[in-house]
């Protein structure tokens, strides 16, 4: 589905991608690890088009992404869920779901949608005509990944969905993204908790200093010395 073959991406003079290549099948969730500045985030905003790729290519079902406007790379079917949440807190949860379907104008099955992620946050329903700046931490979590699914992507890009959260909240967006990808949604997870990534994932990448150094199924991956000693504590 997804494809990264030689990427190069960074801010300015900096260059934070350094040549990752990657795949993302359809059907997977697959894990991107790492310690903080490896990279991981730029990957994300390169595949999205919010970072210029300088070098390499990303395509997506056989088309190129590089040099596409984000908006059109949302049209292809790929969402991202940024790290921090990013909901506008001054618009209600209604409004901030709206959002997300922006470039959809079937309007009756935007309807349903609202629905069907109200089923998968059923708190978000109670808070429907809440401003998302008054709800609590986990709740704005849940309410990105929402606006995320009212797009209908195929691929969901999810960038620290448990940064900042409580362990018991923590556990409940894990369920959530699982039960997302048996609905059909791809996703490329990016994730500290790597414990957690790489039991509901199927495949997983290990990004350092912009260049990826591992990759392997989930399951070995977790049983790698390298991984458990930096990622997983061990």
């Amino acid at each position: 589905m997804l494809r990264l073959e030689s990427v190069e991406a960074g801010y300015g003079p900096v260059r934070c991608l350094q040549g990752v290549s990657l795949e993302v099948r359809d059907g997977e969730i697959v894990a991107l690890l790492g310690a903080n500045g490896a990279g991981k985030t730029t990957t994300l905003m390169a595949i999205s088009g919010l970072v210029p790729i300088r070098g390499g290519d990303v395509t997506f079902r056989g088309k190129t992404l590089r040099g596409m406007a984000a908006a059109d790379i949302v049209a292809q079917g790929i969402s991202h869920v940024p790290e921090g949440r990013r909901i506008l807190p001054r618009l209600t949860v209604l409004e901030n779901l709206s959002l997300g379907a922006y470039l959809r104008r079937d309007r009756s099955a935007i309807e349903q949608d609202v629905e069907r992620v109200f089923g998968l946050f059923p708190i978000l329903a109670s808070r429907r005509r809440q401003l998302a700046g008054t709800l609590s931490g986990g709740e704005q979590q849940m309410l990105a990944i929402a606006r995320g699914l009212m797009a209908r992507p195929t691929l969901l890009l999810l960038d620290e969905p448990s940064l900042g959260l409580a362990p018991k909240l923590v556990v409940t967006i894990f369920d959530t993204i699982r039960r997302i990808n048996q609905e059909g949604v791809t996703l490329l997870l990016v994730e500290q908790n790597a414990h957690l990534s790489l039991q509901i994932a199927h495949r997983g990448y290990v990004l350092e200093t912009g260049r990826i150094v591992l990759t392997d199924a989930a399951a070995r991956l977790a049983d790698n010395p390298h991984v458990k000693a930096a990622y997983l504590g061990a």
